[in-house]
C-alpha cells in the first residue's frame, strides 16, 4: 500500500522583484522519507524551502502538508502545524549562547533532552555557555541542526546541513536522520554534498534553471546522472 505523502508541492512558481526562480516544480515526501532537493548554486533550491516554509509566497501552483492546502498560512502558521526549517544563512541567534539557542522554544532551559545528541556533537556540550555568534560556521551547522531536529516536528526543510561540516559530524547527522526516519519524521534536505545525499536520500529532486530537470527514488536514479547534473 502507497504511503500517503507528508508533504506535497505541485508545480510552484516563485521568486523576487520581477524575476521567476522556480519554474513548474512538483515532488512530495512521505512520512519516513526523505526527499534531497540538489543541483548547482544558484538554481532555485534554497528559494523553493522558502516557498515551501512560507516565507515567500508562491505565485502559482500549491503545497499541502498532510491534504490540507497551505494557501495563505505563513511560516509561524506552518510552523505550528508541524514543519521546522533550518535555513542556510542566519543559522542561530548570534548573540544568544548555545543553551538559549537550544531551549528558546522551550518550557525550561534544562538541556537533559539534548544529552544524545551531545554524545555525537560533543563540541556544543562543551560550549553552553558561549556566544552562537562565536562558534565556527561548521558548529554553527550543527547547531542548527540540532535544534531542528530536537523539536521533533513531522516535517523538517534543511537547508544545506553539511556546508562546511566535517566528514566526522555529517555521518553523525546521517545517523540522526536515519533515526529520525525511523519514528517517521519527514524531511526535505537542500544538498550539494553527494556524498551525503546518497547516504540518506529516499528520493532526489534535481533542480536545474528553476525547473525539475530528474526526480525518482533512489533506486531509480543512478550516480552518473546526478553528477551530470551537478558539474559546472
Amino acid at each position: 500500500m502507497t504511503t500517503a505523502p507528508r508533504l506535497a508541492f505541485e508545480r510552484l512558481v516563485g521568486g523576487y522583484g520581477e524575476a521567476d526562480v522556480v519554474r513548474d516544480v512538483s515532488g512530495a515526501v512521505a512520512p519516513g522519507e526523505v526527499l534531497c532537493v540538489i543541483g548547482r548554486n544558484g538554481v532555485g533550491k534554497s528559494t523553493l524551502l522558502k516557498m515551501l516554509f512560507g516565507l515567500l509566497g508562491c505565485r502559482a501552483g500549491r503545497v499541502s502538508f498532510e491534504g490540507r492546502a497551505l494557501d495563505g498560512l505563513d511560516a509561524t502558521a506552518r510552523r505550528a502545524l508541524g514543519i521546522s526549517y533550518c535555513p542556510q544563512e542566519r543559522l542561530v541567534f548570534d548573540d544568544l549562547t548555545v543553551r538559549d539557542n537550544l531551549t528558546l522554544m522551550r518550557p525550561a532551559r534544562s538541556v537533559d533532552a539534548f544529552a544524545p545528541y551531545f554524545e555525537r556533537f560533543p563540541v556544543l556540550g562543551r560550549r553552553l555557555a558561549q556566544l552562537a555568534g562565536t562558534l565556527s560556521g561548521g558548529e554553527k551547522k550543527m547547531l542548527s541542526f540540532v535544534r531542528g531536529l530536537s523539536e521533533r516536528q513531522p516535517l523538517a526543510l534543511l537547508d544545506e546541513p553539511s556546508e562546511g561540516v566535517q566528514w566526522e559530524n555529517i555521518v553523525h547527522m546521517a545517523e540522526l536522520l536515519d533515526a529520525a526516519r525511523g519514528d517517521g519524521r519527514a524531511f526535505v534536505v537542500v544538498e550539494q554534498n553527494l556524498a551525503f545525499a546518497e547516504r540518506i536520500a529516499d528520493r532526489y529532486l534535481v533542480i536545474e534553471q528553476g525547473r525539475v530537470a530528474l526526480a525518482g527514488r533512489r533506486d531509480e536514479v543512478d550516480r552518473d546522472r546526478l553528477l551530470a547534473h551537478l558539474q559546472v
